[in-house]
């Protein structure tokens, strides 16, 4: 028994670790569409425009979500002393 909990405690680390190598190829192979069409389409301000607006989609969820962890941190011992 320990020595199944000793192989399955060392292989998911590294399970994980391998997992977060292979998927961002894979992840980046996806592309949408439309936008590859649009930015083929379009000139050098199209394509820095698009990836500005990427930018500005992508920060306030992201902002959002570190705001509250860094709540949840900050409150994880307030509801283990009650």
């Amino acid at each position: 028994m320990n020595v199944r909990r000793t192989l399955l405690s060392s292989l998911l680390p590294a399970a994980a670790i391998l997992a977060l190598l292979v998927l961002p190829p894979l992840a980046s192979a996806q592309g949408c569409a439309l936008c590859v069409s649009q930015a083929a389409q379009g000139g050098n301000r199209f394509v820095e425009a698009l990836r500005s607006g990427i930018l500005v989609l992508v920060f306030p969820p992201m902002a959002i979500s570190i705001g509250l962890i860094y709540v949840a941190w900050r409150k994880r011992n307030q509801f283990r002393q009650r």
